[in-house]
């Protein structure tokens, strides 16, 4: 049997074979720019769409870097601890994570702040007539895995309306087919998801959407605020090292940002890998209806929304997650960001 360290030298080499097999095709002014990578928290989720949209839209060589993107797998490293570990420069994945890894010792900056919600629904299974968590009472209800953050949503939910975890019960089901199967034969009432699962579990006519934290309006209504959530994260001492290389990386998304604000869900479906849009889940037609429905998550801009970390920071403290005194202002650091908006506002 494998054990972590084992696992993690195994994924750092192939993160190595990666860029090798890159490396032949690029062209031969691109020889001339610095390779980074990144790890996504499942590349192909919408919730996590601009890092591979501004690939495909050719950004990250333009603002000068080569970046090689992978995703993380089900039951492997997570981004974020890949990019902790030093396997991988940056993480895509949620801003929870510099509070989290500030709590155990680790400086981890936010560089970039893609969305400003989860992305998520809580689908619930027909019959049910569950329509807000006040109605969870005496049920189960599924997040991705215990500890994680749709389950640390979960809990924060439950918690304004005045439920504690003695009152219903939380299940890991993952995504995809075991969240619905999960649904489908009764093992949950509920699911935390995104798309593409909330499409398949409404097409299969297993289930209905009950909250919305797909859009930054959702996460107002429902978690009181907005909750950034797709990010940028990189260790605070490779920043230091590394300023060039992230101002290149966080000018790519940023435009990215820009790109997505301006154009239709059709036409961001067009740019994005034919698998990612169109899979046994969801057909293309139904990504770019989900697209257009919870578009309004991702932020123009990639700055933080204003009283995003005190929000989050809030859902940490009710679901018990902090254990000791946190710093936000070392968990954001806007200064690329900002950077990237004038150089491209400087352009118009």
């Amino acid at each position: 049997m494998f054990n972590k360290t084992m696992r993690n030298v195994i994924l750092a080499a192939t993160a190595l074979a990666a860029v090798a097999v890159h490396a032949p095709a690029a062209k031969a002014q691109d020889a001339k720019l610095p390779t980074v990578t990144m790890m996504i928290g499942g590349i192909d989720k919408q919730i996590y769409l601009p890092y591979q949209l501004a690939q495909d839209l050719g950004y990250f060589k333009k603002y000068g870097v080569n970046m090689v993107l992978s995703t993380e797998q089900e039951g492997g490293i997570g981004a974020e601890d890949a990019m902790v570990s030093g396997q991988v420069d940056f993480a895509g994945a949620w801003y929870v994570h510099t509070i989290d890894f500030q709590l155990h010792g680790k400086d981890v900056v936010d560089v970039a702040q893609l969305s400003g919600a989860p992305g998520e629904r809580i689908l619930c299974a027909k019959g049910t007539d569950i329509s807000s968590p006040a109605d969870w009472k005496g049920k189960a209800i599924g997040v991705t895995d215990l500890g994680s953050g749709t389950d640390d949503l979960t809990l924060y939910l439950a918690a304004r309306y005045h439920l504690t975890t003695k009152d219903f019960s939380r299940v890991g089901v993952g995504a995809g087919e075991t969240l619905i199967s999960a649904l489908k034969h009764n093992r949950v009432a509920c699911a935390m998801t995104t798309q593409p699962t909330v499409n398949a579990i409404e097409t299969m006519d297993v289930g209905y959407p009950s909250i919305d934290l797909a859009t930054t309006a959702g996460a107002e209504k429902w978690l009181g605020g907005a909750w950034p959530a797709a990010s940028v994260l990189a260790r605070a001492e490779w920043v230091k090292a590394h300023p060039k290389e992230t101002q290149a990386v966080v000018n790519a998304l940023v435009a990215t940002m820009h790109w997505i604000d301006t154009h239709s869900a059709e036409q961001i479906a067009d740019k994005m890998p034919t698998d990612f849009v169109s899979s046994p889940l969801s057909t293309k037609a139904q990504y770019i209806t989900a697209l257009t429905q919870d578009k309004g998550q991702f932020l123009p801009d990639g700055m933080m929304p204003q009283g995003g970390p005190e929000k989050v920071l809030d859902v940490e403290k009710l679901a018990g997650k902090i254990t000791g005194p946190v710093d936000l202002s070392a968990t954001w650091d806007p200064t690329f960001v900002v950077a990237a908006n004038k150089m491209l506002g400087d352009a118009k």
